[in-house]
């Protein structure tokens, strides 16, 4: 499992469409968007959780390409769980 990292999104991007776009490449496990807390609008980033081979299919695909109007970054989640962070 990869956690992927997308971020450029417009502010009209909805869960429905970014699941649809990434659904091309394989089966998007969960789907984690930042939206505004009063407009519910997108904050231009969210995260994707996906089969490896299907995650790096989903990166040299999308990885610079336009969605909506805008140019997204896709690759993979620099802060995914277990990785990196303060040592106890």
């Amino acid at each position: 499992m990869i956690t992927l990292s997308i971020r450029g999104l417009s502010r009209s991007t909805t869960e429905e469409k970014l699941t649809a776009l990434f659904t091309e490449y394989g089966v998007v496990r969960s789907l984690k968007m930042a939206k505004d807390l009063f407009s519910g609008d997108c904050k231009g980033f969210a995260t994707i959780d996906m089969e490896g081979h299907e995650a790096r299919a989903a990166i040299a695909a999308l990885d610079g390409s336009e969605f909506e109007g805008a140019l997204i970054r896709v690759g993979p989640d620099r802060m995914a769980k277990g990785r990196g962070g303060k040592r106890r």
